[in-house]
């Protein structure tokens, strides 16, 4: 395990525009650096803050560790995935404040990159198969009066999102967009995960990285949930992971059970959020706590989800 004192970066480095390494991430100890440090820009690689979460250059930074994530899982995960980590934190850093629809497109470029480098190609020839492989599923739509009830109804595979089950979701959001009748969307799933993310059968089914660009330009649900978000209303229980998580942090309105817990696993697979998770899950928890979630690969219970913001309650029972 490296030692987090090889990886601490003097904090009056940052004042430079450029830093010469090819290190895959960096620490800075917030105990020892000055308040009137100006960052002038971050080096191409996570920077990650220990300490005061309240001192002033803390915000500059990727992120400031805080639990339930530690500095030792960081490491570990960087280190595993360090060109992914690298493309995910610039791409945080770039997409702070933009409008939906641009964060959008180059949260797509970002995925597309990761598409075709050699870590994510070593995740595809390692994985293991998996055996929810061809499991039918469906979408229930339900209309009742202004609103449009979504169910994800797939739970012999934890509901994971295959291409018919994105398309699908992706007519039943046209309809609520189309339809200007529809005041409130609903969003929620059977069985005992709410969605474990994409389905892991279909990665790298498409190998060219400008074509699945374009293909999920067309197709992928994160442009019209955008658009939609101020009627959206999502429940989760259980598992809440990847493309689960990043579709359902767009809602206005996003609960879940105690029980439900909240990840983004993807730079162990050489890859970044690719559903509009860097753009849904940032806004929601802020750049600094979606980058300890996407760089960690850690779990997050309920309640740290309610602390941070992520959900808006906690409810067992919701009506």
């Amino acid at each position: 395990m490296t030692d987090i004192r090889d990886l601490l970066i003097d904090p009056s480095a940052l004042c430079l525009s450029q830093r010469a390494t090819d290190q895959a991430v960096g620490f800075v100890d917030l105990s020892v650096c000055s308040t009137d440090i100006c960052v002038a820009a971050l080096p191409p690689f996570p920077i990650i803050g220990v300490g005061n979460r309240s001192h002033p250059v803390a915000a500059t930074l990727d992120a400031v560790i805080e639990p339930p994530v530690s500095v030792e899982a960081l490491i570990r995960q960087i280190s595993a995935a360090p060109r992914a980590a690298a493309v995910s934190a610039q791409l945080l850093r770039n997409i702070d404040g933009l409008p939906a629809a641009r964060a959008l497109h180059l949260e797509s470029f970002a995925y597309g990159l990761l598409q075709g480098s050699t870590e994510h190609s070593a995740w595809l020839s390692g994985r293991a198969p998996t055996a929810h492989s061809g499991l039918s599923g469906r979408l229930v739509v339900e209309r009742r009066d202004s609103a449009l009830n979504i169910t994800l109804d797939r739970p012999l595979a934890r509901n994971a999102i295959d291409r018919v089950l994105r398309d699908q979701l992706v007519e039943a959001l046209t309809l609520a967009a189309l339809d200007a009748e529809i005041s409130a969307v609903r969003l929620r799933a059977v069985g005992a995960a709410f969605c474990i993310g994409g389905d892991l059968a279909e990665f790298g089914t498409t190998r060219y990285p400008a074509t699945a660009h374009l293909i999920r330009s067309r197709t992928s649900p994160a442009f019209l949930l955008s658009g939609l978000s101020e009627i959206l209303a999502v429940h989760v229980q259980g598992a809440c992971v990847g493309a689960g998580l990043e579709i359902a942090a767009f809602a206005r309105r996003f609960t879940a059970t105690s029980d439900a817990w909240f990840q983004l696993p993807e730079l162990a697979m050489g890859l970044l959020p690719g559903a509009g998770g860097c753009f849904s899950v940032s806004r929601r928890i802020g750049r600094q706590r979606c980058a300890l979630m996407l760089l960690s690969g850690r779990r997050i219970t309920a309640a740290t989800a309610l602390r941070w913001g992520l959900i808006d309650a906690i409810e067992d029972d919701p009506s």
